[in-house]
C-alpha cells in the first residue's frame, strides 16, 4: 500500500498514526474523568485537583523530553508514552473503591507524562523529516498535523462521553488500553529508530533554550492556552450539565463538535493566514491574531455576564473562540518548528511545549476554583486577561526572520 512513497512520507504518515491514535484515547480519557467523578459527587475544585498531576509533570515532562529525545532517539520517546499512556488506562480500570484522588491523580500523571512525551516527539519529527528551506511544506505539514490530532480530540470526547454511558467507566478505560497496546507494537516494528536523534551529543544543562525568538513565543504560547484551559478543562462541561441540564452525550457532543471544528480550522490555517498567496507567517500575524482572539473572547464574556442569550451567547460565542484559536495555535505550532534549530530540534520544541504544559495547568487549576466560586463569566474574563498578555508578548516575536 505504501511501497511507492518515500522514506521520509512514510515515517510522517507512522507518526501522525501513531499520534491520531494516542489523542484519541487521550480526549476520551478526559471526558470520562470530567463525567464519572461529577456523577458520583466531587467538586469542580477536586475534579480540577485530579488533573494536576497531569499538568504539572507535563511540564516537566516537556522540559526533560526534548532533551531525551535529542539524546536517544524520537522513536523511542513516542513509544515511551504509549507504553505510560496503556499503564495510566490500567490503572484507572481498578475498582471504584480504589479509585481515590491520590490513586487518580498518580494515574494522570503518567498520562501527562505519556501525552507531552507523544505530543513532542510527533512535532519534532516532522523537522526531521521536510527539507531545510522548505517553509511552506513545513507549515502545511505542521497544520495537517496539528488540525487531525485535534479533530480527533475533539471525537475522543465524545467517545468519552458514549463510552461512559454503554459500558461504564472500567469497561472505557481497558477498550482504549488494548487499542493503544496493538498502537504501541506496530511503532516498535516500524518506526525509524534513529528519527530526531541529534549529531553532537547533549548535555542536560542545555535544557533551557538560548533563542530569544523561542523563549518569547514560548511566553505566548503559556498564556494562549491558559485563556482556553480555564474555561474549557472543568468550568464548561460542568455548567452545561449543571445550568442547561444536558446530559453525557449532549455534554460530549458539544465539546466534540467544538474540538473537531477547532482541529479542522488548524489543518486550514496555512490558506486562512495567506499561505495560498505565497505568504508564510512570521511574529506580526501571531501577534494579529491574538488580537482577534482577545476582541472575541470579550464579545463572549460580556454576552454571558449580561445574561444575554445565554445558552446562544455559549453555543455561538465559544464555537467562533475556537476556530480564532485555532488559528493561534497553528501559527504557534509552525513557528515553533521554523525557529528550532535543526539539530536536536526536540531540545527547542520541548521547552516550548514545557510552556505550554504551564498555560494548561494554570488554566485547569482556575477553572475550577474560580467557577466554583464566581462562575462562568468570571472564568472568561480571566480568560481575557491572559489573551491581552499573549497580544503583547507576541509584538516582540521576529517578523520574516527565524532564529
Amino acid at each position: 500500500m505504501f511501497g511507492n512513497l518515500s522514506q521520509d512520507i512514510r515515517q510522517y504518515i507512522l507518526v501522525t498514526f501513531n499520534y491520531w491514535n494516542f489523542t484519541l484515547t487521550d480526549g476520551a480519557l478526559r471526558m470520562l474523568v470530567v463525567l464519572h467523578f461529577h456523577q458520583i459527587g466531587y467538586s469542580p475544585l477536586e475534579i480540577a485537583f485530579l488533573f494536576l498531576f497531569y499538568e504539572i509533570f507535563g511540564v516537566i515532562t516537556n522540559l526533560i523530553g526534548g532533551w531525551l529525545g535529542a539524546r536517544i532517539g524520537l522513536n523511542r520517546t513516542m513509544n515511551l508514552g504509549l507504553a505510560l499512556q496503556v499503564l495510566a488506562l490500567l490503572m484507572l480500570a481498578v475498582p471504584t473503591p480504589y479509585l481515590t484522588v491520590v490513586w487518580v491523580m498518580f494515574a494522570q500523571a503518567l498520562s501527562g507524562i505519556a501525552k507531552d512525551l507523544n505530543k513532542m516527539s510527533a512535532k519534532s519529527a516532522i523537522k526531521t523529516l521536510v527539507p531545510s528551506g522548505e517553509k511552506g511544506t513545513l507549515f502545511k505539514w505542521i497544520a495537517i498535523l496539528t488540525g487531525s490530532k485535534n479533530a480527533l480530540k475533539g471525537l475522543g470526547f465524545f467517545l468519552g462521553g458514549i463510552l461512559l454511558t454503554i459500558i461504564g467507566f472500567k469497561g472505557a478505560v481497558m477498550f482504549m488500553a488494548a487499542v493503544l497496546f496493538l498502537v504501541l507494537i506496530l511503532s516498535l516494528i516500524f518506526l525509524n529508530r534513529d528519527m530526531g536523534k541529534a549529531k553532537n551529543k547533549v548535555k542536560f544543562t542545555q535544557i533551557f533554550s538560548k533563542s530569544e525568538s523561542v523563549n518569547i513565543l514560548s511566553a505566548a504560547r503559556m498564556f494562549l492556552f491558559g485563556s482556553r484551559d480555564v474555561w474549557f478543562v472543568v468550568a464548561l462541561p460542568i455548567f452545561l450539565g449543571q445550568i442547561f441540564g444536558w446530559d453525557h452525550y449532549w455534554v460530549g457532543g458539544f465539546l466534540a463538535t467544538w474540538v473537531v471544528g477547532y482541529g479542522i480550522v488548524q489543518a486550514f490555517a496555512p490558506s486562512i493566514t495567506g499561505r495560498h498567496r505565497g505568504v508564510n507567517p512570521d511574529g506580526q500575524s501571531a501577534m494579529k491574531w491574538a488580537l482577534v482572539l482577545t476582541t472575541v473572547t470579550i464579545a463572549v464574556a460580556w454576552a454571558i455576564q449580561s445574561g444575554f442569550e445565554i445558552q446562544y451567547s455559549i453555543v455561538i460565542g465559544l464555537l467562533l473562540f475556537g476556530a480564532v484559536f485555532a488559528v493561534n495555535s497553528s501559527l504557534h505550532s509552525y513557528l515553533i518548528v521554523d525557529y528550532a534549530k535543526a539539530d536536536g530540534v526536540s531540545m527547542d520544541v520541548g521547552f516550548y511545549y514545557m510552556a505550554n504544559a504551564m498555560g494548561r495547568l494554570i488554566g485547569t487549576v482556575l477553572s475550577g476554583w474560580i467557577y466554583q466560586v464566581y462562575g462562568l463569566a468570571a472564568c472568561l474574563w480571566v480568560s481575557v486577561a491572559f489573551l491581552t498578555l499573549t497580544t503583547l508578548i507576541s509584538i516582540r516575536l521576529p517578523k520574516h526572520e527565524t532564529a
